[in-house]
């Protein structure tokens, strides 16, 4: 590839030519425009086929380049000819440059007018297209008639599948000014099968924008199995099923762990019905598709519930909603821990993988001494979010005498949502027995003070 600035000054111009855009699978081309632009490179995004996804990426909100979509269906005869014809007139040189770019079919070589014409219209100096089949088709054609450069990244299917016309792969190696691919592998794959162009095959690592990925070491080891995360699409080539299997074997070997599988397509259905198959359902889970993998990482949660009378487990009204909060961070692929004064009993089937902790809470003689007790908790609260911790996020249900989880998530720099449902201190005061309402609202102060949100369920 060639410098974002040019020798006059002013930003280079590059086009990069994709079959479909935008495509939830394809976040390494979004992150490669978005670092061209970056860098000052004035970019345009020439599109073969529109997109079919029903997911995006957040980031593409940030690709400022202009994206053009090439005539894809009912093209005529007419059409097809009024466009070749200024070509014939341009140079007489374009029809040995239409015959030399033998290949593509009629469609794409209507696309490589198409983008050979707005090449010229719009100053573009560079053509890349990504993978070695109809976009590098097109992209190599227009390069020819615009006289400009082209280069293209070869990835996979597009290198090695038994569909590949390796003499038609060698013709746009040869046209090309270089050609990028993203494994070493690869690249010793191309220049041993075409020796006479080992020079312009080039490796470049499909990268990773770091800054919103930080890694965060763990101050210790986090409790719990080991959590294996995969991310692609559900294909028979990326290897799913191995994985599963791979996943019964570990089952079967006896060891613990959790493994969750982000992603969409044709084989949700029969993976699951894998997973059910080898009763893997407590160590396997498929989320679909999430984006950008629920912002960078799946979570570990802490969920908070200090009020002994909400049991998280039970059949209560707060006790459903308790579990339905629960339900949609699991939904969402993050890791739960509870922390709760009472469980209620056993988890339903499908939160068996939340990791409950017992907050003790002394016995009492009488309400006094009780909301002493519950006072005290704070400490025990406290000790053991410290010792389960790190964590992502404290979720916590707001309760009468709570403040510990706030607190430790202020003084960790854990963000810390206070779930709020009812004016608490004056609603055990009307309808129940408070004895220390000054201690319930100092305790409901230091909560409201360390939290980082508070949510309310109502407006009153």
């Amino acid at each position: 590839m060639t410098h974002a600035i040019t020798e006059s000054g002013e930003p280079q111009r590059i086009a990069y030519v994709v079959k479909r855009y935008p495509r939830f699978s394809e976040t390494f081309v979004v992150n490669e425009i978005l670092a061209h632009e970056a860098a000052g490179t004035a970019m345009s995004i020439f599109a073969l086929r529109s997109s079919c996804d029903t997911h995006f990426q957040p980031a593409i909100a940030d690709v400022r380049a202009p994206v053009h979509y090439l005539s894809s269906a009912n093209i005529r005869a007419t059409e097809f000819w009024s466009r070749l014809e200024p070509w014939l007139r341009r140079s007489a040189s374009s029809v040995g440059e239409l015959a030399r770019a033998a290949g593509p079919d009629g469609l794409e070589v209507f696309q490589a007018i198409e983008l050979a014409s707005a090449v010229v219209e719009q100053g573009i100096e560079h053509l890349h297209a990504h993978f070695a089949t109809s976009a590098a088709s097109v992209a190599r054609m227009a390069s020819l008639l615009a006289g400009v450069p082209y280069t293209f990244t070869a990835h996979a299917k597009d290198i090695y599948h038994e569909s590949v016309d390796r003499e038609e792969l060698r013709r746009k190696i040869a046209d090309a000014a270089a050609v990028v691919t993203v494994s070493e592998y690869n690249r010793r794959f191309l220049s041993d099968a075409y020796p006479e162009h080992t020079e312009k095959v080039v490796r470049v690592f499909n990268g990773l924008p770091l800054d919103s990925l930080r890694m965060r070491r763990p101050s210790t080891t986090p409790p719990g199995p080991p959590l294996l995360v995969a991310v692609g699409r559900l294909v028979e080539k990326k290897g799913f099923g191995d994985l599963v299997r791979a996943c019964s074997l570990l089952r079967d070997s006896g060891r613990e762990f959790r493994c969750v599988i982000v992603g969409g397509g044709e084989l949700a259905s029969p993976l699951q019905r894998q997973i059910d198959g080898h009763r893997l359902g407590e160590h396997v889970r498929l989320l679909g598709p999430l984006q950008a993998l629920c912002g960078g990482r799946l979570m570990r949660v802490a969920y908070v519930c200090a009020d002994p009378g909400v049991p998280v487990f039970g059949a209560k009204g707060c006790s459903l909603h308790a579990q339905e909060v629960i339900r949609e961070f699991l939904r969402r692929g993050d890791a739960v821990e509870l922390f709760a004064v009472r469980l209620g009993g056993v988890p339903p089937d499908d939160l068996h993988e939340v990791r409950a902790r017992v907050v003790p809470v002394r016995p009492a003689d009488d309400v006094a001494d009780r909301e002493t007790a519950l006072l005290e908790a704070n400490v025990v609260l406290a000790r053991l979010l410290a010792e389960n911790g790190p964590f992502d996020l404290i979720y916590e249900r707001h309760s009468l005498w709570a403040y510990a989880a706030a607190e430790y998530g202020q003084r960790t720099g854990t963000p810390m949502v206070l779930e709020v449902n009812a004016p608490l201190v004056e609603e055990q005061s009307l309808h129940r027995e408070l004895i220390n309402r000054a201690g319930a609202e100092t305790a409901s102060r230091r909560c409201h003070r360390a939290a980082s949100l508070v949510a309310c369920v109502s407006s009153g």
